[in-house]
């Protein structure tokens, strides 16, 4: 049991680790077109991250004027393309800018770099293969969301430092590959997702409890506790599937702010009924009803990347399982402790009380952030 409650308090310092930022997570969008005319590129790289990594911001006024950008094209081409290689059946090519602009995505701003893939005059290739390092160095979590269109077909991967390095044959889409590389990047999603995290958390903090009156009590029987997990789960991801997969696919469209802020405000709403219940038995109708909201942050890593009908159902159904896988295993690391431990102080007063307390603060300041366009907290 000493064993339990040292786990349990583990648990708890975990919480308080949390990143106090919880924004969409770190993409580019790299496209590359394979057209008689040769291999032609596009990247989208976030101006924020453009920002961090080699400074853009030359008065310091928390602004990025496009004078202030324009300043810095050639730097910002010459650190992106030295970190990517692209080549055409086995042979490197040589990159070169051609032009910049801004494009807004559903996070901000994204520097726009076109840029020329020389390959030696040689005819459309039968493989292409890329390297991608942008910002692992200083961000282990970005990732490179890439596209490559060949006449009517089009495939799509994900570039990370576990996968930095990826080929891929024209002739024939690996359509089970592209369905695995977004299964891995919904389960990557949903674990540095750490606003939807809390959410989960906090509803599955009371699962192990019974509400009578105003007071938590523990639950008798592990087998209502399960039945009443598997709704909130079961409730959570109906809704965010339904929402990830209209946004995903452009039905629907709400501003990121709004998102943003919604989900902070979820958190704050499910912690506060863990401190002063007013859902007990139904909270899996706070989870639909939430989970709503949810789906429309995950669907941004979709929605942005700009796919193809067909490419965004492979990707929209590998990247949900991905998402649900992730969150089954947050489940099961979870409840069977929390239900262990559900007798105990150190649950009671630390881990559920003084855990949603802590939730609680951090979510709000996610929510007075993203709300209102604020820094509280260095990131």
């Amino acid at each position: 049991m000493k064993m339990l409650q040292a786990f349990g308090l583990a648990l708890l310092l975990a919480f308080a680790a949390l990143p106090t930022h919880a924004h969409k997570p770190s993409d580019s969008y790299l496209a590359i077109v394979a057209a008689s005319s040769g291999l032609h590129g596009q990247w989208d790289i976030a101006l924020r991250d453009l920002d961090y990594a080699i400074g853009l911001d030359s008065d310091g006024n928390g602004e990025i004027t496009w004078g202030e950008l324009r300043a810095k094209h050639a730097d910002i081409a010459a650190y992106a393309l030295a970190r990517l290689s692209v080549s055409a059946d086995g042979a490197r090519c040589v990159l070169a800018p051609d032009s910049h602009m801004v494009d807004e995505h559903s996070d901000g701003a994204y520097e726009v770099l076109k840029f020329s893939i020389d390959c030696g005059g040689r005819p459309t290739p039968r493989e292409i293969g890329v390297e991608y390092s942008l910002f692992f160095d200083i961000d282990p979590s970005h990732r490179g969301l890439l596209r490559i269109q060949h006449g009517k077909g089009s495939l799509t991967a994900i570039l990370g430092p576990e996968r930095p390095k990826q080929e891929f044959q024209l002739a024939e889409a690996p359509r089970l590959a592209q369905f695995f590389d977004y299964g891995r990047e919904g389960i990557w999603h949903i674990l540095i997702g750490f606003d939807h995290i809390l959410f989960l958390v906090s509803l599955l903090l009371p699962a192990v409890f019974v509400l009578r009156g105003r007071l938590w009590d523990p639950a008798e029987r592990f087998a209502p506790v399960f039945w009443d997990v598997l709704r909130i789960v079961t409730a959570f991801t109906l809704a965010h599937s339904i929402t990830l997969s209209l946004a995903a696919l452009s039905i629907i469209a709400l501003p990121s702010r709004l998102v943003e802020s919604t989900i902070a405000l979820s958190v704050v709403l499910a912690a506060l009924n863990n401190l002063w219940p007013v859902v007990g038995g139904r909270r899996w109708v706070v989870a639909f009803g939430f989970g709503l909201i949810h789906g429309f942050g995950f669907a941004s890593v979709l929605a942005d990347l700009g796919l193809p009908r067909d490419a965004m159902m492979i990707a929209l159904v590998g990247f949900n399982l991905g998402v649900e896988a992730g969150q089954l295993a947050i489940v099961a690391a979870f409840l069977p402790l929390a239900h262990a431990l559900r007798h105990t102080a150190i649950y009671r007063r630390i881990i559920f009380t003084g855990g949603s307390a802590l939730i609680v603060l951090v979510s709000l300041v996610w929510l007075v952030e993203r709300a209102f366009v604020l820094k509280l907290l260095p990131v």
